[in-house]
């Protein structure tokens, strides 16, 4: 029997129905912030609560809550979890051989600041993962390198989650830009420009924050021209090629670029003093500056793994190549043609029973649900293959590398359970309606929305995960509430994009990965409390730039 949604199930009032669907969003800041739960105890709470209200409040029949709950829950296995299984089992392929010790070594060989490795590494490394692949590789990746390198865990985790902002709404070569332009009718072009003359002054402000947060003002001011070369060049990049390019290529470029020149930059210039944590010893430290060097063949077979990746992971990006490895390939090319008859057949989209077709939206129209599993497709897989390479690179036994797996997979079972509830609540939120409440709401406020525009966009990537997600969920409601208020919907539905980016960083996802990468199971409270200041802050400039966009910077609307 089909069930519609019901946006306003309290009473007929949006007001009272979106202080209802807000609980438990709520209820997981206070259980983390607060009561500084595990992450797998908030996060499956949270689902409980959730479900509760979606049965009593918004009188989703309980068999489809549950369902829409398991479609979820297998998302967060696949394609999620499976990422950070596959990240976090190479980056201890390369500790269990010693190939990272010589991985560290040329890092600190280029730079032993810490202030310099963060931009390096949290920033530009975790940019350009995030342009290859997105969902959870580049922060697990990057954060994982840093706690290598000598890091806190918890600030690498933090500093790693804070970078990834400035390259999410360009991530998995554009595909929340141009999940937009289907349901919403703009081109993605479009979209792509505007977001281009917003995030660029993000980008340039995120490495300075970045060293004010590890090093204070003073440590700040010492790196400044090496943040700026970091800055400005993955800000220009990113908006010519977001500009002239389109939404594919911004972060892939723009993290390259800013690499090559601060590396290039570092040759011939070095701060004053070297930034170390408190916490770091003076004897490790003196260790570090007198650990070997290595030859250029030792160095490359060390990074060998990593290039691996980054070469898999940006192949498994390209569409053409995509649409083969899940099945729907239609082009000519025979090799293309060859794996598209094996994604073919490991690419399953079962309905799923009891909520397929099952649920009609508020124009009457029936929403699909599907367990959506590309096993060969998914990005994980791509990790995976590059395990399968690095395992002969190395030169560790097949009986070690399944060891090393199986201690993966039971190191990170709690962060898989946290994944996958946190992405059940993320579906059931919206299959019953409360994330459309939500943006209802704040559709309502009128000639403020311009303010509120991004807030929605940060509201739908805490939910989702997904900026990706977010777009999809949010951006008609955008370019509805904005046409009706005189404003220019290319400005609010770029808005939604770059406002999400700021949210990806309290998202539980982000969280439950983070501190996955980083060896913090358990302390995913410590992390959100480190993370979410930020985030707030960060919101609000985007916030009063969207506004000011809107009014006085119209000009800059293409």
């Amino acid at each position: 029997m089909q069930w519609k949604q019901d946006f306003t199930p309290i009473a007929d009032q949006l007001w009272l129905s979106a202080i209802v669907a807000l609980i438990p969003i709520l209820y997981f800041f206070w259980a983390l912030a607060v009561k500084r739960m595990k992450g797998h105890v908030a996060g499956l709470t949270t689902l409980l609560l959730a479900v509760v209200l979606a049965v009593i409040a918004y009188r989703m029949p309980a068999g489809k809550a549950v369902m829409s709950v398991t479609q979820g829950a297998v998302y967060g296995l696949l394609p999620i979890g499976w990422i950070i299984i596959t990240s976090v089992f190479l980056y201890k392929l390369t500790v269990k051989t010693g190939h990272f010790d010589i991985i560290r070594n040329s890092v600190v060989s280029l730079t032993e600041d810490r202030r310099l490795q963060a931009l390096l590494i949290a920033f530009s490394f975790g940019a350009f993962l995030e342009g290859a692949a997105g969902f959870g590789a580049p922060v697990a990746i990057s954060a994982a390198l840093l706690v290598g390198l000598g890091f806190n865990p918890l600030y690498a985790a933090g500093i790693c989650l804070i970078a990834n902002t400035a390259p999410v709404a360009f991530g998995a070569v554009g595909i929340p830009i141009i999940s937009m332009e289907g349901p919403t009718g703009v081109p993605a072009m479009e979209i792509s420009k505007m977001v281009g003359r917003q995030l660029p002054f993000l980008s340039v402000f995120i490495p300075f924050y970045l060293v004010l947060i590890m090093a204070g003002w003073k440590k700040t001011v010492e790196v400044f021209p090496a943040i700026i070369v970091s800055g400005v060049s993955f800000a220009l990049t990113q908006y010519l090629s977001s500009n002239f390019l389109g939404p594919e290529l911004p972060d892939i470029l723009s993290s390259l670029v800013s690499i090559v020149a601060l590396a290039v930059f570092l040759k011939y210039w070095k701060p004053k003093s070297t930034f170390r944590f408190a916490t770091e010893s003076e004897v490790a430290a003196a260790g570090q500056t007198a650990r070997a060097t290595h030859r250029g063949g030792e160095v490359f077979r060390a990074w060998s793994p990593f290039l691996v990746l980054t070469a898999l992971i940006s192949l498994w990006g390209i569409p053409q190549v995509k649409a083969a490895l899940t099945g729907h390939y239609e082009g000519t090319n025979a090799l293309l043609k060859a794996i598209n008859a094996i994604g073919s057949h490991l690419t399953f989209m079962p309905p799923v029973p009891g909520l397929n077709n099952q649920i009609l939206n508020a124009s009457g129209q029936p929403i699909a649900a599907v367990y959506k599993l590309e096993l060969l497709g998914a990005a994980g897989t791509a990790i995976l293959l590059a395990a399968v390479v690095t395992k002969f690179i190395v030169g560790i036994s097949w009986k070690d590398w399944s060891r090393t797996f199986v201690e993966t997979l039971n190191e990170l079972k709690y962060p898989i359970i946290t994944i996958a509830s946190v992405v059940g609540f993320a579906y059931i939120a919206n299959s019953s309606g409360m994330s459309t409440t939500l943006g209802m709401a704040l559709a309502k406020t009128g000639s403020f929305f311009p303010f509120f525009s991004p807030i929605l966009g940060w509201l739908g990537v805490f939910i989702t995960g997904s900026d990706t997600s977010s777009n999809l969920l949010f951006g008609n409601l955008q370019k509805v509430t904005a046409t009706s208020i005189g404003m220019d919907p290319v400005l609010a539905l770029a808005a939604n994009s770059s406002g999400g980016v700021v949210g990806k960083m309290i998202s539980p996802q982000s969280i439950a990965v983070a501190c996955a990468a980083v060896g913090l199971t358990g302390k995913e409270s410590d992390l959100f409390r480190f993370t979410v200041k930020h985030s707030l802050f960060l919101i609000i400039l985007i916030g009063i730039l969207v506004y000011l966009q809107s009014t006085v910077l119209s000009w800059m609307i293409p």
